[in-house]
């Protein structure tokens, strides 16, 4: 008895209680289990490369086939206007944040299933899954960017002082993704066909942003309702300080950022509130 006494006191040891309210998101544990953060995400991007013919390339052909087919069809046929910027380069700008938001939204919606072994056996802040699942594609923009470098030198567009604010971008990107992962993750527990919706669902929602197109192109109008989109800010946002085109209109701006913080907030409650019963459901 002593010596196990003496053991269980020398052990840090966690009290794993019940949440007692709809805000105790308990958002500190992410800080305290931050090793195996980086160690989900190293195992993502391991899982990702691991057995593949092409490697790095494939993360690079997808967007760049992509930036061809919307040049044929949206330049050459339909006469897009691309702010004065070459289309290809206009698209690929779009298709960077774009094809990141699209590859996290993916993985976040499907990690509490794909990780259902994990989930049942072990404690840990299960926000720490959909959150990895999100930085992990972080890697696949890297490489896409360095082609993006390349397109810039060909056509002689020189980025603008706004580049520095490209991380700003990115974070709004991630929590895009992580605010409608943490939702549909939650719902992909109890509700299977949630993960055949999420490719629909992103292939719509790409039409729905200028991706292949310019905000300009929208009736003035109606800009204000369709900054409602999140990812408006994201994109126009990318362009800006990698192309230096027109700066963004402040106020479509801010109220897509406070759509992202509004889902963000949403997620992280309903995610929390759901975590509950997913080692019984899952």
């Amino acid at each position: 008895m002593e010596c196990s006494a003496g053991i269980s006191a020398d052990r840090p040891s966690v009290v794993i209680e019940p949440r007692r309210g709809l805000l105790q998101l308990e958002l500190g544990s992410i800080w305290q289990y931050r090793e195996l953060l980086c160690f989900l995400i190293w195992r993502d991007v391991l899982t990702r490369y691991k057995q593949t013919a092409i490697g790095a390339a494939w993360v690079v052909v997808q967007p760049l086939i992509t930036m061809l087919i919307f040049t044929f069809v949206f330049s050459r046929l339909a006469k897009v206007p691309s702010d004065g910027i070459p289309y290809p380069l206009f698209a690929f700008a779009a298709l960077l944040p774009w094809t990141y938001f699209s590859q996290a939204l993916a993985k976040t919606s499907g990690s509490i299933v794909s990780n259902a072994n994990l989930v049942t056996k072990i404690y840990f802040p299960r926000l720490l899954i959909p959150l990895a699942a999100a930085l992990a594609p972080v890697v696949d923009l890297l490489f896409s960017f360095l082609v993006l470098l390349v397109l810039m030198g060909w056509y002689r567009v020189v980025p603008s002082a706004g580049l520095l604010l490209l991380p700003l971008f990115l974070i709004l990107a991630l929590v895009t993704a992580l605010a409608v992962g943490l939702c549909s993750s939650a719902l992909n527990v109890r509700y299977r066909d949630v993960g055949s919706i999420i490719p629909f669902v992103s292939q719509v929602w790409m039409y729905v942003s200028p991706v292949a197109y310019p905000v300009s192109a929208v009736p003035e109008q109606w800009r204000l309702l369709y900054s409602l989109n999140p990812m408006v800010a994201v994109i126009e946002g990318f362009r800006w300080a990698l192309l230096g085109t027109a700066p963004p209109d402040p106020l479509p701006m801010m109220v897509s950022t406070a759509v992202i913080l509004l889902l963000c907030f949403v997620g992280i409650i309903y995610f929390k509130n759901m975590e509950q019963s997913f080692a019984d459901v899952i």
